[in-house]
């Protein structure tokens, strides 16, 4: 039998192996946002995922002089489904951090070196708050996280231009309080993700001031709010998003220098009031958010230990209005 010459078998391998991971897929579409004002190229093959990514990070103005991030995400037109997946589950070792939904819907991001991949489904590329949500902004955050930015589960607000982190674990009432404040004078600069970027050692806090996001539970406390569409959160907690353009009222910015740290206490049974909070709690508390086995991971945990140099109080409290008050005493007196 005749041996095939080299040409047959390459034209052999390239039918039984057209890329079949998928390496080489053409993702055309591209454009350049500014996420928390850090540099982030999308690439894609999608209008949808344009569209998404738009509504996410359009408002976002550069701020930081970097390389560039890289996200990379694909809709899989051979692998389409008519469910929605679950909401991700993320896992980390060595750098790198899955969020994989199912084997149709996933990201991977390179954490040290701010790269990231992805691919959808059709039906998850229509869900625009979805694939925003889960996809889009965890695979870019997470990079943030790992790079450039301490990340810290706390909202920011300036009570008469005085930085206060608002801190406290999910339900503590975080954002209600900022959203309150901020419809009370406070300028807002994010409700309940915070971040500290690298490159600063003042203790400035970035965060995304152009929307709220409130559990569904805000309705009773603002009825202003009632009929408001619910959209998906992490690990199934719904949420309501409102673009703080809604409110000309309110006045934000995209940073802060925090001059306190205050954990909330709505269930505290005793008399309202401000009190100190050991720092050796706050920095175990804080010390969960730095994603482990990264490079920059004890300099995260440094950022967050300066931090922790300004007064750590404790507020208890029930009512909104008086804990509105009760922060405003504190950036005027200190006390």
């Amino acid at each position: 039998m005749q041996s095939p010459d080299i040409d047959e078998l390459a034209v052999r391998v390239q039918i039984s192996d057209p890329d079949p991971l998928l390496a080489d897929a053409g993702l055309p579409l591209r454009a350049l946002y500014f996420p928390l004002g850090f540099p982030l190229e999308v690439h894609t093959n999608s209008s949808r995922i344009c569209a998404a990514a738009r509504a996410s990070w359009q408002k976002f103005k550069p701020r930081f002089a970097c390389p560039p991030l890289m996200l990379r995400i694909g809709v899989d037109d051979s692998m389409d489904s008519i469910e929605m997946p679950l909401a991700p589950i993320c896992r980390s070792q060595g750098g790198l951090l899955t969020g994989i939904a199912d084997m149709q819907n996933f990201f991977v991001c390179n954490l040290d070196q701010g790269f990231s991949f992805g691919w959808v489904t059709p039906q998850t590329a229509k869900s625009t708050a979805y694939l925003r949500y889960h996809i889009l902004e965890a695979a870019a955050l997470s990079m943030v996280a790992g790079l450039l930015a301490t990340p810290v589960h706390a909202a920011c607000v300036a009570p008469l231009q005085c930085g206060m982190l608002l801190c406290g674990d999910s339900g503590a009432g975080k954002s209600s309080l900022a959203f309150a404040g901020a419809r009370a004078g406070w300028t807002f600069v994010t409700d309940d993700a915070s971040y500290l970027p690298l490159d600063h050692f003042d203790r400035t806090v970035i965060g995304n001031c152009h929307q709220f996001r409130l559990r569904e539970s805000g309705v009773g406390l603002f009825p202003e709010l009632e009929g408001r569409t619910i959209t998906p959160r992490a690990a199934g907690k719904p949420s309501i998003e409102i673009a703080t353009s809604e409110f000309p009222d309110i006045t934000t910015s995209d940073s802060a220098v925090v001059e306190y740290v205050i954990f909330l206490n709505r269930q505290y049974d005793g008399p309202a009031g401000l009190y100190p909070f050991p720092k050796d709690r706050a920095l175990e508390w804080f010390s969960q958010f730095p994603i482990k086995g990264i490079e920059s991971y004890q300099t995260h945990l440094e950022m967050i230990q300066h931090l922790l140099n300004v007064d750590v109080l404790e507020l208890r409290y029930t009512e909104l209005d008086w804990a509105i008050e009760r922060l405003n005493i504190l950036a005027v007196t200190g006390r």
